[in-house]
């Protein structure tokens, strides 16, 4: 079976690093990589083509069984690829609604990483939290960066400053990461999550769990937020503007699966926050958890400086790669046996993450 790493478009990682590739090798996989697939992580075609033949992008689309990018194809390329051809990437069929009909339509079989179950058993597969520390740790940077203040305390002989106060919304992988990450850097830091069963690892790190009584916990969400009663949100907002109003930099990451966004900083807790503060929206591409929040783009806002980037994983491309091709290790070891695709249905990770259930062969595991 021959495997084909593409060349993002529009995105500087690559899904698959050269170190890679000899532990996929026992899988009965032969290896084509785009020239160039991992320059912009920095790996070069040098370290690929120890272990995998380089070829031109139409080579590798012509020629794979199964096909590997971190962003889909565009469906205009879909027509270049071999009539069985599968693809893996993200496919975000709760955001895009209309993909998987598409696929199906063209007969296109595909996996989507971002559907793998995110439990115990597939933790080592699993991008979203991969990424997801990865963002949380480039936020406290890039609020660094834009904050026109100090993160630690600073006693010097010209005088003594004090630590910078962040508050983290939504305590799951990326904003455990920021806690982490903001304590390291020595501020003092507050974190809210409606979830109740947070609170442990966010004083575990050093932070204080502000607490909201009345919060919807449902443990079964994946990793997401849920859905809260408009009395939840109501005492939510008044305590969320309290402790913005107060806090240098707020972190926002609250994200509810197949819906918008919940909105945790309106604009008018934004008015209160004090000029120089810092918002980095890591929800953006979702509609936001703040109201003025306008993706891929930094504004200014009363002072405010709002940051907009659901993809700061991408701005650290050599590891958000190696991390990245660690899961898709993983995950390749279980959907590949003997140089060919194992569709067991019955496996609960290859069941959530192969998108198109409708072209499964008749001879597939059941």
């Amino acid at each position: 079976m021959k495997f084909g790493i593409l060349r993002e478009q529009g995105d500087h990682r690559v899904a698959v690093v050269p170190e890679t590739i000899p532990k996929l090798k026992p899988l009965g996989l032969e290896f084509l990589v785009e020239k160039g697939a991992g320059e912009t992580a920095f790996y070069s075609d040098a370290d690929y083509a120890e272990h995998a033949t380089m070829c031109s992008r139409k080579e590798v689309l012509q020629q794979s069984d199964l096909i590997v990018s971190i962003t889909p194809l565009a469906e205009s390329e879909w027509a270049s690829l071999g009539k069985d051809t599968v693809m893996i990437s993200q496919f975000a069929p709760f955001v895009d609604e209309e993909i998987v009909a598409k696929l199906v339509a063209a007969k296109r079989r595909a996996f989507s990483m971002d559907m793998i179950p995110r439990t115990t058993l597939a933790q080592a597969m699993d991008v979203l939290s991969s990424m997801a520390s990865m963002a949380g740790y480039r936020a406290v940077l890039e609020a660094a960066t834009h904050l026109p203040r100090f993160f630690p305390m600073m006693i010097t002989a010209a005088g003594s400053i004090r630590p910078a106060k962040v508050l983290v919304l939504g305590a799951g992988v990326a904003g455990l990461q920021a806690i982490a990450t903001a304590r390291r850097l020595g501020a003092m830091v507050e974190a809210f999550d409606t979830r109740q069963a947070a609170k442990e690892e966010v004083e575990s790190l050093g932070a204080k769990f502000v607490v909201v009584e009345g919060a919807r916990d449902d443990k079964d969400a994946g990793g997401y937020a849920v859905a809260q009663s408009e009395e939840f949100l109501a005492r939510q907002r008044a305590e969320v503007q309290l402790r913005a109003s107060k806090a240098d930099v707020v972190i926002t990451t609250a994200q509810v699966r197949g819906r918008k966004a919940p909105i945790l900083l309106p604009k008018e807790t934004v008015a209160l926050m004090k000029p120089g503060s810092v918002v980095v929206d890591l929800a953006a591409s979702t509609g936001g958890n703040c109201e003025l929040t306008q993706d891929n783009k930094v504004i200014s806002h009363g002072g405010v400086t709002i940051i907009g980037n659901s993809q700061l994983a991408g701005l650290m491309p050599q590891d958000a790669s190696l991390l990245y091709s660690n899961n898709m290790l993983n995950f390749l070891k279980i959907i590949v046996k003997d140089g060919a695709l194992n569709l067991d249905m019955g496996n609960e990770i290859i069941a959530g993450a192969f998108i198109t259930p409708q072209l499964v062969p008749q001879d597939a595991n059941n």
